[in-house]
């Protein structure tokens, strides 16, 4: 049995490898088998017939050459035509070995005749059509692809024309298809699916073929079963037949334009002024130019119809010119311009209707286009008619109930109170969206009875108002499900306040206080009606309901709609009883800041502080603004306390603040409030002359000083230079550094050379401050500066006794104690301490030293502790005053 086919001979498994083929066959040497495929020749030799083995020598051989496994495709096809499998991957390969070669290439020739031998056994095979039809458009062979197709329509069933069709409308779509053989395909495509008729007309407008294209349109619109499978609305068809039909009015035919446009105008209302311009234009384009003015004309007769107003007007117009003498000939241009006249006279009128159209529920159109007729009375009743019969209050643009209002003003304005009323009570019968709309149309209506002086009507409106509905009504109302306006109208805030108004106006005491009654008890009441029905009460003396009113005010409301309450009540009650109730108003001032958050505790307290101060006891109002300073916010506090402290000054003296500034500075204020108030204790301090207790309550607020505050370290800066010396200035100098050293991000380590240096440094630098502050030099100053320009002329046992000096300041304070004898200073004295020098009259004669007195009171204990010393010291030989911190430090040693 035959193996191989083509000009491939088979040769024997045993001598495949040894043969060599025959050069005048003309076929390429690596075609022929090689000897890796031997095991393949020899399964497919035992087994020709099988799919698997031919399969199997294609994937061992996907590498190869496409010629070299085309013969392999030939030879396994000519075993095995009817193999799908083999056919359509064969195709498939020669496709890709096609498709980078141009159209007119042999190789595409090569395939479809390859695409025509497979169709001979695999006609039924819908994937074969398509690969070969796809190939045939890609080559652009139109008649060769429709015959295809429709020997592909014939071979294959109905069933599979769906995969077919889309392609074969890809054909009609080319642009080098004659538009007949378009046609036709189109219309057979119809036959099979009639739902794209969409399609076809958008080919028939591509391909100018108005008449069909206009017809199909109509067929489709006439046809109520059709849904368009490109979702375009039944509205989107109509408009494109009516372009197609007046833009092409000349090549349409059969068709009663007219009658399709009118149509149209009556179906869809949303675009009847397209419509109208559509039918128009067809008029102008088939040459009929009174007809198109006739449809104009009619268009905006329609309006002046729906407003009651001018009929038929170009008529009357034309009657009227024609009429007289002048103009009843052939030449109509008088009456052209004239018409043209009362065009653009009625042009705001004509573009109000383009708008309603646009929307009908636009309030405010309505009334521009009723301020149109200002002029004419009718006209403006015919469009408020007009408009409250259109425009729905649901969907209404705008507030509906004013059109009523300004319809019934405007008969209140001819004076036809009667009708007005009709129009009110009408208008209280719509169903609106806002509760508050109706409430509305109620206060209108009892306004204008004001305005006429029907008080008692304008009052029994608003009870008939407010009014609760029946149970029944209710009843009926929840049966229906929709619950109108009206069911709620009772609760309407605005109707209350407008009946609350009338009443204390008009009515009496009682039925005033029966209106608020009703208020507060449907729970519709604000603060200010609250305060408003207080001020009635306390007008008429009835002080103690009017704290009642208040007391239900502030059980109802909260914070922060309740402060106006509280404020009020307070206020009053204070006024009303002073001192006679004062335990009562503390109980409403502890109620007051209790409910108050903390943001609006500190006026509530400040009143409460007043109230102690004016009419209760100090002790009271002290302890209120200690409250006070605890329960207000942070941001707060520092304002607290300033007050606080000035009211405990004035009320119990400067002493009694102590205990507050200490209270304030621990109470976790910022630290630049702690530091202000610091500043300011301090200066209380001095002021009461505790000098001591000032510097240290700079000490202590140097924790909370930034080295940069200039403010700060320059007032202690001054406080050193007026109440302090030496020891206490450098002290300040180094807590300044040592908080610049807390504050930076860099520390250092310095020797022991380097720290003396520094401390040199800032004695020469507080000594030249001091200077800067016009401190004179003392005696020994200037003979350090003898013995620096020349020979010493003071006496040897001067030197020698006389330590390393250091300036002492003639307005630095003195303690007031004689310094011990050198002998025991050596024994007792601390090695940091500043020795002074002597005072002796014999080294330096003219030099005279002043000192100044200080008050014991300054120092306290510790004062009359130096006086003693100093009457206990006689056996000194030498005197010297010392400061206090300095005598100090030796008595610790």
């Amino acid at each position: 049995m035959p193996s191989a086919a083509g000009p491939v001979a088979v040769v024997s498994a045993g001598s495949a490898a040894k043969a060599a083929p025959s050069p005048a066959v003309g076929i390429s040497p690596e075609l022929y088998p090689s000897e890796d495929d031997l095991p393949y020749e020899e399964e497919i030799l035992r087994e020709p017939f099988k799919l698997k083995g031919w399969w199997r020598y294609l994937v061992a051989r996907a590498a190869a050459p496409f010629a070299k496994r085309a013969v392999i495709y030939e030879r396994a096809l000519k075993a095995l035509p009817g193999s799908y499998k083999l056919w359509h991957a064969y195709l498939r390969e020669r496709l890709d070995h096609a498709r980078p070669h141009p159209i007119d290439h042999p190789a595409y020739s090569s395939l479809n005749n390859t695409f025509e031998r497979a169709l001979a056994t695999m006609h039924k095979m819908p994937r074969i059509w398509v690969l070969y039809l796809t190939s045939l458009l890609d080559q652009r062979l139109l008649t060769r692809s429709r015959r295809a197709f429709d020997r592909a329509l014939r071979a294959l069933p109905v069933t599979q024309h769906d995969r077919i069709w889309p392609l074969y409308l890809r054909l009609a779509s080319l642009p080098a298809c004659p538009v007949e053989t378009s046609l036709r395909v189109f219309r057979r495509y119809l036959q099979f699916d009639p739902s794209h008729a969409e399609d076809f007309i958008n080919f028939l407008i591509s391909a100018n073929r108005w008449q069909e294209a206009a017809d199909r349109l109509a067929s489709v619109l006439n046809d109520d079963g059709f849904r368009s499978v490109k979702g375009k609305t039944r509205h989107q068809l109509w408009l494109e037949l009516c372009e197609i039909l007046t833009k092409h009015a000349d090549e349409v035919a059969g068709l009663k334009v007219d009658a399709i446009l009118r149509g149209g105008i009556r179906k869809f209302t949303d675009e009847v002024g397209k419509l109208w311009t559509s039918l128009a234009d067809y008029y102008v384009r088939r040459g009929l130019f009174e007809k198109a003015r006739d449809v104009f004309e009619e268009e905006g007769a329609e309006d002046e119809d729906e407003g009651g107003g001018r009929k038929n007007g170009m008529d009357r117009l034309s009657k009227k010119f024609l009429e007289d003498f002048w103009l009843n000939d052939e030449d109509d241009t008088e009456l052209r311009m004239a018409r043209f006249e009362w065009l653009l006279d009625r042009r705001p009128e004509l573009l109000s209707s383009v708008l309603l159209r646009q929307n009908p529920h636009n309030v405010e159109e309505w009334h521009r286009r009723v301020k149109l007729f200002e002029k004419d009375p009718a006209r403006q009743v015919a469009t408020y008619v007009e408009a409250v019969k259109t425009v729905d209050p649901m969907k209404a643009v705008g507030k509906p109930h004013t059109l009523w209002v300004s319809f019934a003003k405007m008969y209140e304005k001819h004076n036809r109170l009667d009708s007005a009323e009709d129009i009110f009570k009408r208008a209280t019968q719509v169903n609106y969206k806002a509760v508050d709309h109706l409430a509305s149309i109620w206060c209108e209506w009892a306004e204008m009875e004001l305005r006429h002086n029907n008080f008692d009507k304008a009052i029994e409106l608003m009870r008939q108002a407010t009014a609760e509905p029946s149970v029944e009504v209710k009843r009926q109302a929840a049966a229906e499900g929709n619950e109108p306006v009206q069911m709620k109208v009772h609760k309407s805030l605005k109707l209350w306040s407008f009946y609350v108004d009338l009443e204390e106006s008009l009515g009496t005491l009682d039925s005033t206080r029966a209106v608020y009654e009703r208020i507060l008890d449907l729970r519709i009441a604000t603060p200010q009606i609250i305060l408003n029905y207080a001020y009635l009460l306390e007008e008429h003396k009835y002080f103690e309901d009017a704290f009642k009113v208040y007391e239900r005010g502030v059980k109802i409301f909260k914070y922060p709609h309740v402060k106006a309450i509280w404020v009020t009540y307070l206020t009053k009650f204070v006024q009303r009883y002073k001192r006679s109730k004062l335990e009562r108003a503390r109980e409403l001032f502890h109620e007051a800041v209790q409910q108050a958050p903390p943001d609006e505790k500190k006026p509530l307290y400040l009143q409460w502080a007043k109230l102690e101060e004016d009419y209760g006891l100090a002790k009271r109002a002290m302890n209120v603004y200690d409250e006070a300073v605890r329960a207000v916010p942070n941001s707060e506090k520092m304002d607290m306390y300033e007050i606080y402290i000035a009211r405990a000054a004035e009320l119990f003296g400067v002493p009694r603040t102590r205990q507050i500034y200490e209270q304030a500075i621990e109470s976790g204020l910022p630290d630049r409030d702690v530091l202000t108030m610091c500043m300011k204790f301090a200066e209380l301090e001095r002021s009461l002359g505790e000098i001591d207790r000032s510097r240290a309550i700079y000490v202590h607020a140097s924790n909370y000083a930034d080295p940069n505050n200039s403010d700060f370290w320059k007032k202690w800066n001054d406080f050193e230079i007026q109440h302090g010396n030496e020891d206490t200035f450098r002290e300040m100098l180094r807590i300044k550094r040592t908080v610049a050293a807390s504050r930076s991000q860099t520390h250092f380590i310095l020797p022991e050379y380097l720290m003396q240096r520094d401390q040199r440094l800032n004695l020469d630098e507080a000594v030249d401050t001091l200077k800067r502050a016009g401190v004179p030099e003392d005696e020994m100053a200037a003979l350090e500066r003898q013995l620096a320009s020349g020979p010493s002329t003071a006496p040897p046992a001067a030197q020698n006794t006389a330590p390393a000096s250091t300036n002492r300041m003639m307005n630095f304070v003195s303690a007031g104690v004689e310094a011990q004898a050198e002998s025991s200073r050596q024994q007792a004295g601390n090695n940091e301490d500043i020795e002074l020098p002597d005072e002796s009259d014999d080294e330096e004669p003219d030099v005279q030293i002043a000192e100044k007195s200080v008050p014991a009171a300054v120092f306290g204990e510790l004062g009359k502790r130096a006086a003693e010393s100093q009457e206990g010291s006689s056996g000194a030989q030498e005197n010297e005053q010392l400061g206090a911190l300095e005598r100090i430090k030796r008595r610790r040693q």
